[in-house]
């Protein structure tokens, strides 16, 4: 079991170079981070968690930008989105930016992807909410396209390009794990379709979750797939859980530093010591 950190890397939070040689330096795995590309201010769509919207929705940085800080100022540390909105990305753009943070990266990023909770912010740029879904997975078969051949085309209902070249392709071979967010019924779908792995959030049921974790593995033997990893995002320190897990098909779980907890170093050094004191007590 490997164990990393999310978090939404805003103005006004701790530098991300600074944050992820703090990950390094306590033996995290990894680090990832959040994208909105912004919020719509009418907050038509209410929060998934209920309550105000928190401010660090809105001030986020591009994960790309603030994942490259990352991984230049670490040498193991693996970065990754979490997760990307590709439905509101171009994938020839995002697939040039995967590959390149790939590249400078040494092959230490992981590409996870969703498409997103937030209604009005889809259709500012001209994504139809309806089909999210379908949206996201031609964009990602088409990125993939992209970094495996060196003459890409792809015929989608939405995406269509006809022989392309573009490099660098990526380090990681044939490309970096693709990692498929979401806890809605229809997940298990799209992780076996067109996923390297599954990446949903922890909603306060352990055992819950290791039951889902175990149908997918069921849908994944349905397919002909091995057995397909799991990385769980926002996880409680709670040892007990991460051994369910681990049974389960769980390969990472990370841990959710809020904005008010990576303000200022001290803050966030003391987060980033409960977090390991717990991955320390599961490892014995």
């Amino acid at each position: 079991m490997n164990f990393g950190l999310a978090t939404f890397p805003t103005d006004q939070s701790l530098a991300p170079d600074e944050l992820g040689r703090m990950c390094e330096e306590r033996g995290f795995e990894s680090l990832f981070f959040a994208e909105h590309t912004h919020i719509p201010a009418s907050r038509e769509t209410p929060y998934p968690a209920g309550g105000e919207l928190p401010e660090e929705y809105r001030r986020l940085m591009d994960p790309f930008v603030a994942l490259t800080a990352a991984a230049s100022a670490t040498d193991r540390l693996k970065v990754g989105t979490g997760l990307c909105l590709v439905i509101e990305r171009d994938p020839i753009v995002t697939a040039k930016e995967v590959a390149s943070l790939d590249h400078v990266s040494g092959g230490r990023f992981l590409f996870g992807v969703g498409a997103g909770w937030n209604l009005e912010e889809m259709r500012n740029h001209g994504t139809d909410p309806g089909r999210r879904f379908g949206l996201m997975r031609e964009r990602v078969e088409a990125m993939k396209e992209i970094w495996t051949s060196d003459e890409a085309s792809y015929d989608g209902r939405d995406v269509k390009f006809e022989r392309v070249w573009s490099w660098p392709k990526p380090v990681q071979s044939p490309h970096p794990p693709v990692l498929v967010g979401g806890n809605g019924r229809t997940v298990y779908d799209r992780v076996v379709a067109f996923g390297d792995a599954w990446i949903p959030n922890y909603l306060g049921d352990v055992e819950k979750l290791a039951g889902r974790m175990e149908s997918l593995q069921a849908k994944a033997a349905e397919a002909g797939r091995d057995r397909i990893p799991v990385t769980i995002y926002g996880v409680p320190r709670n040892p007990a859980a991460y051994e369910r897990w681990a049974e389960a098909g769980t390969t990472r779980c990370l841990f959710y530093l809020q904005a008010n907890d990576s303000g200022s170093r001290d803050a966030a050094e003391a987060r980033l010591d409960k977090f390991t004191a717990a991955v320390e007590e599961y490892r014995g």
